[in-house]
């Protein structure tokens, strides 16, 4: 993961993006579609790189899991999918339960009922403590981080003073949860 500002650097941004100045979600509109994860946290532009294997079987196996009882009035997306905190706070969870009247065709502009990351080398750190933050600040019910080594899944809920003490559920122990609707599994389903 590579960190950018057009204010904090002393070299030019990447084509299209303006030098000299915290970025904002415009300024997005204009970087390639080159496989790079593309966030913005208060103006400063993270570039994630492409997830391994193992990232997007655990990805592809937790949207089934997630999709498999998921309300009508509710949607479950993965990334690339753009939710927008503020206009210079763009985050692309891997994987986000949202109202299907809150989204746009382009983005969730406001915050979601769920957001999970799969945990990577590159983005473990920013996931726990960045993202963590920001989601909570924003008033994200659940936040759920997903780590392949376990495997495990380690989830937070926001009650009145912020994200509560977290939960840990490893290999096949079972994986139950009443919100934002009943969903149940078990991590070690999520690596086959």
């Amino acid at each position: 993961m590579s960190v950018m500002t057009a204010a904090a650097t002393n070299s030019p941004p990447p084509a299209g993006l303006p030098w000299g100045r915290p970025l904002t979600y415009d300024d997005l509109a204009g970087l390639p579609d080159d496989g790079h994860r593309y966030e913005l946290i208060d103006g400063v532009l993270i570039v994630s790189p492409a997830p391994r294997h193992v990232h997007q079987r655990i990805l592809g196996n937790l949207y089934l899991a997630v999709r498999e009882h998921c309300p009508a009035d509710l949607e479950v997306l993965f990334a690339p999918f753009e939710v927008v905190l503020a206009h210079d706070t763009v985050l692309q969870p891997d994987l986000i339960v949202a109202r299907r009247s809150d989204l746009t065709e382009r983005n969730l502009p406001t915050t979601p009922l769920l957001a999970v990351e799969v945990a990577s080398p590159s983005t473990r750190r920013f996931d726990r403590t960045i993202k963590h933050s920001r989601l909570e600040a924003a008033g994200c019910r659940h936040y759920w981080i997903v780590d392949p080594d376990g495997p495990t899944i380690t989830t937070w809920r926001l009650g009145p003073r912020g994200y509560g003490e977290p939960t840990r559920v490893e290999g096949s122990e079972p994986f139950t949860v009443d919100e934002p609707y009943p969903i149940s599994f078990r991590p070690a389903d999520l690596i086959t």
